[in-house]
């Protein structure tokens, strides 16, 4: 991950990014933001659901940017939500969102770099969505949050070719590094992972990926 031109986007990106998941300043905005944002509000259903049961589960949130899922998640039972985001404006937007909601207690969000980050345990549920279009180094990444997952773990990986991905690379060219994928080198990187079972599945602009572990023998 190269920090600096990415976290420096994201920082700057903070108040906008929030606004796609629903809190547009307008009618028109939101609508062009379910129409042509699609994928995220799929993803973002998709990984509430994958998260059941959630009574009483702990949750890690990787990039969590403005914290709906991890607010999501607590709202709906989950006893511990952890959110990590290299953007303290974004941290702050989620903490805020998270007393709004009255779940503040349930809810911690901190400045890290996932690949520094270390816990003695492991977590219910892990959420990675919108984390995986800027690692240089998916298979790391993958390791990591696997080895961190008791239970399944949701990512979403940008879909690599067509127009709207060739625009996007194109309007990110100047911001950020951006890395999308293709069905066989991203199932590639969950293959050698055998204690977990992974689906793969294409959601308007994005695959989201489920994996789960395997019940022992």
């Amino acid at each position: 991950m190269t920090v600096s031109r990415t976290q420096s986007f994201f920082e700057r990106y903070a108040v906008d990014f929030d606004s796609l998941y629903g809190n547009a300043s307008g009618p028109l905005q939101r609508v062009i933001n379910q129409v042509f944002r699609k994928s995220m509000w799929l993803r973002y259903r998709k990984t509430l659901e994958g998260c059941d049961p959630i009574e009483g589960k702990t949750v890690l949130d990787v990039g969590c940017g403005p914290g709906h899922y991890g607010v999501s998640l607590a709202q709906a039972g989950a006893a511990k939500v952890l959110g990590l985001d290299f953007s303290e404006d974004m941290l702050r937007i989620a903490a805020e969102r998270a007393r709004s909601a009255g779940v503040a207690e349930r809810c911690e969000f901190v400045a890290r770099d996932f690949m520094q980050f270390t816990s003695d345990a492991s977590f219910d549920y892990v959420v990675v969505m919108g984390f995986m279009d800027y690692m240089a180094d998916p298979a790391a990444v993958v390791a990591k949050v696997l080895s961190l997952t008791r239970r399944r773990a949701f990512f979403s990986f940008p879909v690599a070719g067509g127009l709207l991905a060739w625009q996007r690379k194109l309007r990110y060219s100047s911001r950020c590094e951006l890395y999308m994928y293709e069905r066989e080198p991203l199932a590639a990187l969950f293959a050698g992972h055998r204690d977990f079972d992974t689906r793969i599945e294409p959601i308007a602009r994005d695959f989201f990926v489920t994996a789960e572990r395997r019940a022992p023998a």
